[in-house]
């Protein structure tokens, strides 16, 4: 808290601040197995402005070859689609994608320059009874039976009901598209980017309708046609604002490619932000999801911003079953143990109370879960999270 000068103790009290809307925790939840913990389903506020969109009409950009656009300059409302940004960044379960490329002799670790998560399945299963329940399952979208354990390398998990509403609004305005496939990118820094790709695998068909809205910060969003003979198109430069949105469709994905680049210069972030938007291939969670993690079967601790899964240490701590006296500490038994005291906690003192810091170095690979940003506050105020909707 900023300490206060002489003269103010002698000004009338200001009236109270109304609490931001973003600050508003959520009420309702949704749970599934595929979910590492649950989703906040969108707040009033949020969901009551949903009807009201698209915020404007689109324009249409088709001036290239092979090009089809839908561009809306907003698809939401500046004070919607902030709103929304804070509640997507915080309740989402984000985390940085790595992965192994061989050439020749050498293997190379490549860790990608942006927060990622994803929800949906492609057409050829589906999730029954619905969706959103927590306990759908997935089944061919033919047959009806159970689909094979190993039919997808990685578990597909349903879009949750907070975007799912979003994904109603947004085929509701592009033409009757269906969508079945959520991509969020959180770009944290103008260091995090995505290189020139087009969205054309083949499950998507040989037409696919991409849907990318974007919120946050402004950042560039470029297009250059694939190399083809005889064919000549100029690149394409969009400056995406908050709330705005491209729709492409037709031959676009199939002739064109798209990208986000780095932004120099940017110096919005403090270090800890920066740090945190660095880290390793863990994701990021806020004390409002470490807290969820409460239990003696399900135990989370924070030890400086790093989030460790101390579950089974409980029963040699003070407390535990198998806790000892120590000539130092004096140790009882208890209703819950000292873990389960700071569970969902800043533990940072208390650990450094007992503990050497450097033991961490020990336990880090196999029991961090995350790592932590410490309050909304401390949230990049002016990252960029887009997110892609795929039919």
């Amino acid at each position: 808290m900023a300490k206060r000068t002489l003269e103010s103790f002698y000004k009338p009290i200001s009236k109270a601040k109304k609490p931001r809307v973003e600050d508003t925790p959520p009420s309702t939840y949704s749970h599934h197995p595929s979910y590492p913990f649950p989703i906040a389903d969108l707040p009033p506020s949020i969901a009551n402005a949903l009807p009201d969109l698209p915020a404007t009409t689109p324009r249409s950009i088709t001036n290239q070859p092979h090009l089809d656009l839908l561009y809306y300059q907003p698809f939401i409302s500046s004070t919607t689609a902030r709103e929304l940004f804070h509640f997507l960044r915080r309740e989402l379960p984000f985390y940085r994608v790595q992965y192994t490329i061989r050439r020749g002799p050498t293997t190379t670790q490549i860790t990608t320059p942006r927060f990622t998560t994803v929800f949906g399945v492609d057409d050829t299963s589906i999730f029954t009874p619905s969706p959103n329940t927590s306990t759908s399952h997935l089944v061919d979208s033919k047959s009806r039976t159970p689909i094979p354990p190993t039919k997808y390398k990685s578990t597909p998990r349903p879009i949750p009901p907070c975007l799912d509403a979003l994904r109603q609004r947004v085929e509701a305005a592009t033409d009757g598209a269906v969508y079945n496939f959520c991509l969020v990118n959180y770009y944290a820094t103008g260091d995090d980017s995505i290189s020139y790709h087009s969205d054309d695998e083949r499950f998507l068909g040989p037409k696919p309708c991409i849907a990318s809205l974007s919120l946050g910060a402004k950042r560039d969003f470029l297009m250059k046609h694939k190399a083809a003979e005889g064919v000549e198109a100029a690149p394409v430069k969009m400056a995406l604002a908050d709330g705005d949105m491209v729709v492409m469709r037709g031959e676009t994905q199939a002739n064109w490619l798209h990208s986000i680049p780095k932004r120099r210069g940017s110096r919005d972030l403090s270090g800890d932000e920066r740090a945190v938007s660095m880290a390793s291939s863990l994701p990021i969670y806020s004390l409002q999801d470490v807290s969820r993690h409460n239990t003696s079967k399900d135990l989370w601790i924070v030890i400086d911003k790093e989030v460790f899964d101390v579950t089974e240490f409980q029963a040699e701590h003070p407390g535990g079953e198998r806790s000892e006296l120590s000539t130092d500490i004096a140790r009882k038994q208890s209703d819950k143990t000292v873990l389960q005291k700071v569970a969902g906690k800043d533990a940072t003192d208390k650990f450094l109370q007992y503990h050497d810091a450097s033991i961490l170095s020990r336990y880090r690979e196999r029991l961090q879960v995350g790592v932590l940003v410490e309050t909304k506050a401390q949230e990049p105020k002016k990252g960029f999270l887009s997110r892609f909707f795929r039919s």
